[in-house]
């Protein structure tokens, strides 16, 4: 693992800049722009979804990338880098880092984790691959079958996690006490003073996503506030 990428994000904001085929601002084009001015505005990083946006956002942005693809399977609950061929289409363009969820759920075609990621692992042994969970339970398990980077971005997002508060802080303290893997929080950070606190509980880094890039969420957040 090449260690000058988590130290060139280490204490620092990863902006997530993703919009789905049903989102307003869906382009790679729109995508590339959002990094530009997160990368203006001081960010450490990107998270970004799809080759095609991850190309588009290269042309201009030079930070280490997050990459994800979200693909939906009929078997399956799991949709962030769900199997091998999003892993191999990723590697393609090569993100810094490699984001999948490594929840407990089964892998289309009723695979585990476990034996999914060994797989992944066994093929790509240099690739810095990061932990997507919800439970500490998971964050523990990913960090055991290899993963180098521990997230907390599917708390509230698996169905025995629904509920639990965003930012999850306890589970990020949780996270970085264990000692086992580097820790990047990500999911419910809504404002510059949640970031700040959590910047100083540890971790590696912090990702913020939707109050940042999602100007839909945004503007329903305030008309909320107001009705």
């Amino acid at each position: 693992m090449d260690e000058r990428i988590l130290d060139s994000i280490r204490g620092g904001l990863i902006v997530s800049c993703q919009a789905l085929e049903n989102e307003p601002l869906h382009s790679s084009y729109i995508m590339q722009r959002m990094a530009v001015a997160a990368m203006y505005g001081g960010a450490v990083g990107i998270r970004a979804n799809s080759v095609s946006d991850i190309l588009e956002i290269r042309k201009e942005v030079k930070l280490p990338v997050i990459g994800i693809i979200k693909r939906v399977y009929d078997d399956s609950d799991v949709y962030i880098t769900p199997s091998m061929k999003e892993v191999d289409e990723l590697m393609t363009v090569r993100p810094e880092i490699i984001a999948l969820d490594a929840t407990k759920r089964m892998r289309p075609g009723k695979r585990s984790l476990e034996d999914f990621f060994a797989e992944v692992r066994a093929k790509y042994p240099e690739q810095i691959f990061m932990a997507d969970c919800s439970t500490l339970e998971e964050g523990l398990n990913a960090a055991k079958i290899g993963f180098d980077i521990l997230g907390t971005t599917l708390s509230g997002y698996t169905s025995y996690s629904k509920g639990s508060e965003l930012p999850n802080m306890e589970l990020i303290q949780q996270l970085v006490e264990s000692g086992e893997k580097p820790v990047i929080a990500e999911g419910g950070i809504w404002t510059p003073e949640q970031l700040k606190h959590i910047l100083g509980t540890g971790v590696l880094a912090a990702v913020v996503g939707t109050a940042i890039t999602r100007p839909m969420e945004i503007t329903k957040r305030f008309v909320n506030a107001i009705e």
